[in-house]
């Protein structure tokens, strides 16, 4: 299988912003790609810490604000995103 190293963070934080979004083209089909993409990824890499929605009282199974969320940094990437903000 052929294997190409990319940075998870800038990918972590693109799909916290496009999650986030609450334009009309954010659909629950949108963020659900978004989310099952994203969780794939860190859970392969070891990077996998959680979410959060963002509305606790609109995250009903299936809704629009049940992929409207924030994934967590690994102490790994909080460490790698303090080193970024302090260059």
């Amino acid at each position: 299988m052929a294997r190409k190293s990319i940075d998870i963070l800038p990918l972590l934080e693109f799909a916290n912003q496009n999650l986030e979004r609450q334009d009309e083209f954010a659909t629950v089909g949108f963020k659900a790609g978004i989310c099952s993409m994203i969780e794939q990824i860190l859970m392969e890499t070891g990077n996998y810490a959680g979410f959060g929605f963002l509305d606790n009282s609109d995250s009903d199974t299936g809704t629009l604000g049940y992929y409207s969320r924030h994934y967590y940094y690994s102490s790994k990437m909080r460490d790698e995103a303090n080193k970024r903000s302090a260059a």
